[in-house]
């Protein structure tokens, strides 16, 4: 079984239940700097067009996690951690309001994780 891109952690995965049962399925992406500088944003499912060049990092609780091919060549090396924390949430993304919003974090795969990555791209 491939190494996922992208992981949720526990607090995330409350918030996101919190905002599933407001909202229904949900999707993120993960912002690449523009306006709300590097948030992930969650949309109901359906509500954010994808485009051609963006690329699907995989899936969190059953919610798709998008990202551009230019920020995904940024972070190729690396696992997408989608965790929450204290604040406010920003733009249309559903954590708005909330006083805990999505937060990106990340690491970067080991050597032996990368090869394992490279394999299954292959």
């Amino acid at each position: 079984m491939p190494l996922d891109r992208v992981t949720i952690t526990d607090a995330a995965r409350s918030l996101l239940d919190e905002i599933v049962a407001d909202h229904g399925p949900v999707m993120f992406v993960q912002s690449g700097g523009c306006c709300d500088g590097s948030s992930p944003m969650c949309y109901k499912d359906g509500d954010y067009l994808i485009g051609s060049r963006d690329i699907k990092l995989g899936e969190v609780a059953g919610a798709p996690v998008w990202i551009s091919e230019s920020l995904f060549e940024i972070w190729r090396h690396s696992q997408m951690i989608l965790d929450a924390g204290p604040g406010h949430g920003a733009g249309f993304s559903l954590d708005t309001g909330r006083g805990t919003c999505f937060l990106s974090r990340s690491r970067v795969f080991t050597d032996e994780e990368w090869a394992e990555i490279e394999a299954a791209e292959a």
